[in-house]
């Protein structure tokens, strides 16, 4: 199912339009929104809006929730034209197929998770965003979990998140091979705010893997 020849990219945690265009002109495919108040990323919905009203076409909007009210996501679809949803909280598949909108499932690695149940718990995802588990930390944490614990014959697109920066991406993408991956605080100066050469860096660092 991973058998692609180019990995995507995602540069989540987008907090202006400055930052997302330097991401789209560094060739990313996609850039994240995260709709959660008490990330140090959270946007507002006028931001968001001017910001994906301005991305040109064939980037992929993002919109990230965690356990957010179904009301409320909503609201923001009605003023932020997002093309896909990432669920990054306990979301059953029930709730995530609400918005008739493609949906990314997050899944935090703990030592318990078994990512052949998670696909198909969530059958209806167009891909699976593996990150580390930090206790109380919903993404965003910085840090890598250990790839090997990805099985290699999973059926369904895998995002791999977590840590990824410029000096570990290609050893990422050379073990799990994803279809995609998803960086934040890897590519910033500090929380909200990206570094231009860092996601230039990283993008050149993924684009220079093939699989």
């Amino acid at each position: 199912m991973n058998n692609i020849s180019r990995t995507r990219v995602k540069i989540c945690g987008i907090t202006s339009l400055e930052d997302a265009m330097v991401a789209v002109e560094a060739g990313a495919d996609a850039i994240g929104l995260v709709f959660y108040e008490k990330s140090p990323r959270y946007v507002s919905i006028d931001t968001a809006s001017r910001i994906v009203n301005s991305v040109p076409p064939f980037i992929n909007c993002t919109g990230l929730f965690v356990d957010a009210d179904e009301n409320y996501i909503r609201e923001i679809l009605k003023q932020v034209p997002i093309d896909t949803l990432q669920f990054h909280g306990q979301e059953m598949e029930q709730a995530c197929t609400l918005y008739g909108r493609p949906y990314i499932k997050a899944i935090r690695m703990s030592s318990d998770v078994d990512l052949g149940s998670e696909i198909k718990t969530y059958a209806s995802a167009r891909a699976l965003l593996l990150d580390t588990f930090v206790k109380d930390t919903p993404g965003g944490t910085g840090i890598s979990f250990d790839w090997d614990r990805i099985p290699k014959d999973l059926t369904k697109p895998i995002i791999l998140a977590g840590g990824l920066n410029i000096n570990n991406v290609k050893q990422a993408i050379a073990k799990v091979k994803p279809y995609a991956v998803d960086v934040s605080g890897g590519v910033e100066i500090e929380k909200g705010k990206k570094d231009p050469n860092k996601i230039i860096n990283f993008i050149k660092e993924v684009n220079e893997c093939r699989k």
